[in-house]
């Protein structure tokens, strides 16, 4: 009897691996350089997961007595694995577009998130960022605890927005060990408009991830990368906000797990990850095999998932992403147009997006 699977792709100019050892994470000089296959296919289970990637001509032997749900020729095309935005915000109501206009009278002047005043946050709703603090500790974690032991919600992470006027660094402290104290992950904002030293504290507690960082200082960076903390580094916002651009280079020098994210909100209104990508290359001078590293495996530990997605490897998530051009690097070097660049994105071995020119896909 055949064995059924879900998608075999095959006869990619290029698949794209990233990496294909199992690794985590890359950094230094791994981060580098992407694993690439040239002339080969790879197949998806009906479970959503990868069940072998190679060769063409050794994947047709392997699986010559399968069949597919879907078969997509890949000739001329390259395959990647599905990009993961390790920092977004996709739930508002309303929009900001009258700020974005105030923003642009305002030439050669440097522009925080919003509020002139962060404080007000907690103001207008009559408590102080430390009363805010002891509802979340108090109350709120506590409830949250109680919500996931009953399977009724499923949170992996504990954020703070560490900054001056919002929560300074021991009221952020105290958030975060109440939240790795009820077992999240803490993967926060910080060193963003001003240095806080948010950096050096995410490193002693054991952080999973840091983001922004626009104002971490060298210790800092050192810190986390003895920790194994990735840096979220939001290339829209310091472009949006007119912010100093992190410290990329330094942090990859320094062998710090650097990550990348969209900071999808409505101050930096972009989910479009391959336009992250080139940012990263143009603003804050990563290679293009780092950039694509920070987008896949290391946006991917950064969320605590690299072990099932943000590479193409036996085993993982059938996460992928298929464009039209011979060389992968055509989805960062484009700035914009990625309508027409985009073939197929798919998601555990099921088409989710499909461009029309591509017609329908075989089934055998």
């Amino acid at each position: 009897m055949a064995v059924r699977q879900r998608l075999l792709l095959e006869n990619a100019q290029q698949l794209v691996l990233v990496c294909g050892r199992g690794e985590e994470c890359l950094r230094r000089e791994a981060a580098s350089s992407a694993a690439v296959l040239r002339g080969a296919s790879l197949v998806v289970g009906l479970d959503g997961c990868i069940k072998a990637v190679g060769q063409a001509d050794a994947i047709r032997s392997q699986f010559s007595g399968a069949t597919f749900e879907r078969v997509i020729d890949c000739s001329g095309k390259c395959v990647l694995p599905g990009l993961v935005d390790a920092h977004t915000h996709p739930v508002w109501a309303g929009d900001r577009v009258h700020e974005f206009a105030m923003k642009s009278k305002r030439k050669g002047r440097r522009h925080g998130k919003g509020r002139s005043n962060p404080s007000d946050c907690f103001s207008e709703r009559g408590k102080t960022a430390t009363e805010a603090a002891d509802d979340i500790i108090n109350n709120h974690l506590p409830k949250l605890k109680e919500l996931k032991l009953s399977g009724e919600i499923d949170v992996d992470n504990i954020d703070v927005f560490c900054e001056k006027g919002v929560f300074d660094l021991e009221t952020t402290r105290r958030i975060l060990q109440a939240g790795k104290d009820t077992g999240l992950q803490m993967n926060f904002h910080g060193d963003e408009l001003h240095p806080m030293k948010a950096a050096e504290l995410g490193a002693e507690l054991g952080a999973r991830a840091i983001s922004h960082l626009e104002e971490v200082s060298e210790e800092g960076i050192r810190a986390m990368a003895r920790a194994n903390c990735a840096a979220v580094l939001l290339p829209t916002t310091a472009y949006m906000l007119r912010l100093k651009q992190p410290q990329a280079r330094k942090m990859l020098e320094e062998g710090v797990i650097v990550a990348l994210g969209s900071d999808f909100n409505p101050n930096a209104y972009c989910f479009s990850m391959p336009m992250v990508m080139h940012l990263a290359c143009v603003n804050m001078k990563m290679s293009m095999n780092e950039a694509l590293a920070a987008a896949t495996i290391n946006a991917a530990y950064a969320l605590g998932k690299s072990d099932t997605h943000g590479s193409i490897e036996t085993g993982k998530q059938g996460d992928l992403v298929i464009i039209t051009s011979p060389r992968w690097e055509h989805l960062i070097y484009q700035f914009g147009g990625h309508e027409a660049l985009i073939d197929y994105v798919i998601v555990k071995g099921k088409v989710v997006y499909q461009n029309e020119r591509c017609g329908t896909i075989s089934s055998y």
